[in-house]
């Protein structure tokens, strides 16, 4: 998708890329200037011309802060699967809510293959060095949530990947309410011991540890990990669904949602700490 985007130009709206994919201009391998649209004067034209030599090269050197930079936050879900190899699905837990009081306790990463938990006193330190590789992040709310957190727990690591904070997309699907509500809504299963817990048991776990409860730490890993593995389907769901509703020409809203995006249920696997 992402070589099917113009919205990072410079003078290229949502209308304007529309019309060059009726055009027939679907990716920046079909532009050239003898064939833009009629409508799209010949300065942003040019434009388009001269950044699609610089796209193309950003996005074969894996660049990816060039993309974080230009393309616009609501559509950085079109990088999903060109920076998958180097991908961060993310998710905190902290003593609380407010980011000037509360602190972080815990931070589930997971790259696709690895699971990594980073734990407040024992390994937090090490989740800046964990997170050098990642080009793309991936949360559930965590514009709000989890990147002020880090970023106050963590004021010199480099959060400048690609965001692709799944609330929002998944809102232009159609789908309301939190992480637990959605993945009900699309059949994930959590595991029985975490199935209804939620982000106070997250807080109450930690407190019980911190009062000595070993087995109260190993609920809150397996809960928080849930949380991050389970970003993985609703990403594929998110970036099926809008890369959908976009190429076929409208804009998105919940009643254009293909029936293809939906996944079946899954079991999650239990985390690994």
């Amino acid at each position: 998708m992402l070589r099917e985007t113009f919205v990072h130009i410079a003078g290229v709206g949502y209308r304007t890329e529309e019309r060059l994919w009726r055009r027939g201009i679907r990716t920046w391998d079909d532009f050239s200037l003898s064939s833009r649209p009629r409508r799209v004067p010949t300065r942003v034209a040019n434009r388009i011309a001269d950044e699609i030599v610089r796209s193309d090269e950003a996005l074969r050197r894996g660049r990816h802060r060039y993309f974080a930079r230009n393309l616009p936050a609501r559509d950085h879900w079109r990088a999903w699967p060109e920076f998958s190899k180097a991908i961060a699905y993310l998710d905190i837990e902290t003593t609380g809510l407010s980011l000037g009081r509360d602190a972080v306790t815990v931070v589930g990463v997971y790259d696709g293959s690895r699971r990594r938990s980073f734990i407040q006193g024992a390994n937090l330190e090490d989740l800046p060095a964990a997170m050098e590789r990642a080009k793309l992040l991936v949360t559930f709310n965590g514009s709000r949530f989890d990147v002020p957190f880090l970023r106050k727990a963590f004021p010199r690591m480099a959060l400048d990947q690609i965001h692709l904070d799944l609330v929002h997309p998944l809102r232009r699907l159609g789908f309301v309410g939190g992480l637990k509500s959605i993945e009900s809504q699309v059949g994930i299963i959590r595991s029985e011991e975490t199935t209804g817990l939620g982000g106070f048991d997250a807080v109450r776990l930690w407190r019980a540890y911190g009062e000595g409860d070993d087995d109260a730490l190993d609920l809150l890993l397996e809960y928080n990990m849930e949380d991050v593995v389970n970003l993985e389907p609703l990403a594929e769901l998110a970036y099926e669904g809008l890369r959908s509703l976009c190429l076929d020409g409208g804009f998105v809203t919940a009643d254009r949602l293909s029936d293809r995006t939906k996944r079946p249920s899954r079991d999650v696997q239990k985390s690994q700490t």
